[in-house]
């Protein structure tokens, strides 16, 4: 299995754990994990395939779910940023690891909107909020804000 184009698929998914979505680690064990997956049998599989999706330039690596790695594909990019206005902005913030020459590794965050390339901000601001949440699924409206609703009013003159 491509864990890149299991991203793609799906738009957005967790690394590990259960919630809402597809999880890679759970795909690749073939069923949910008791306890981590570092000490399941396919575990060192499931470490390099999200190694290889933590590198990938189409993969925004953040912490959206309740604080999970969350892996959002880069064709749903426009519309995560078209709902960022109501959503905690520093779950946003895409997660990079580095890794020394010695081994050793640090885990560094880039903060919304810092990472975003302009092309898909402007994509992002062609598409209305019904449009944004459409593409991502139902599923984003438990981790919205409250969104005002449009007004109806006209306005004073």
């Amino acid at each position: 299995m491509d864990p890149v184009k299991f991203v793609e698929r799906n738009g957005v998914a967790l690394e590990g754990g259960r919630g809402p979505l597809a999880s890679l680690a759970e795909t690749i064990a073939g069923g949910p994990i008791r306890g981590s997956w570092w000490s399941h049998p396919k575990g060192r599989e499931i470490f390099r395939a999200t190694r290889t999706v933590r590198d990938s330039t189409d993969v925004l690596v953040c912490r959206l779910l309740d604080g999970k790695v969350t892996y959002i594909h880069r064709r749903l990019w426009p519309a995560i940023i078209r709902l960022a206005h109501a959503l905690d902005k520093s779950k946003l913030a895409a997660v990079h690891e580095e890794h020394a020459p010695a081994g050793a590794h640090r885990v560094r965050s880039i903060q919304f909107p810092k990472w975003v390339p302009p092309d898909v901000s402007q994509a992002a601001q062609r598409l209305s909020e019904e449009e944004a949440i459409s593409q991502i699924g139902n599923w984003i409206s438990k981790y919205l804000a409250r969104m005002p609703k449009p007004s109806r009013a006209k306005p004073r003159r």
